[in-house]
């Protein structure tokens, strides 16, 4: 089995592809993935680019995903010194690439940015990994 980290980037695309997650894998996200994939979807429907009927549609397809969400003491902790070492000004990336550290073999982001910036902390696969 294969564990991989999503954010709400990743959980946004597989939704809106409606994409089958092969059974061997494992997703893992931290809790914080409920509140930004929330936040993501009512804003997309506030600026008009998808009806709230959709937006229910993504998050329902999400909500059916077997994601393992955690956030315990020691994850908040890598955080931390994952943000503090790559010297962000929050946490909420870290927290995605300190799972990873933690529990996952590899992180699947869309932002190529982040990426580049966690290339030596953690694996990045592409998204198509997952199918």
């Amino acid at each position: 089995m294969t564990s991989y980290v999503i954010g709400p980037d990743v959980a946004l695309r597989l939704a809106h592809d409606r994409a089958v997650i092969r059974a061997e894998h494992q997703i893992l996200a931290p809790i914080l993935l409920r509140s930004q994939l929330l936040t993501l979807l009512y804003q997309g429907v506030r600026r008009g680019e998808m009806s709230k009927q959709d937006a229910d549609e993504r998050l329902n397809y999400v909500r059916e995903l077997r994601i393992r969400l955690l956030g315990d003491r020691v994850l908040q902790n890598v955080a931390w010194k994952v943000a503090d070492q790559l010297g962000w000004s929050d946490t909420f990336d870290a927290e995605y690439v300190a799972l990873t550290q933690l529990q996952a073999d590899a992180l699947i982001t869309l932002d190529e940015q982040l990426a580049h910036a966690v290339r030596d902390l953690v694996r990045v696969a592409p998204i198509e990994a997952l199918s």
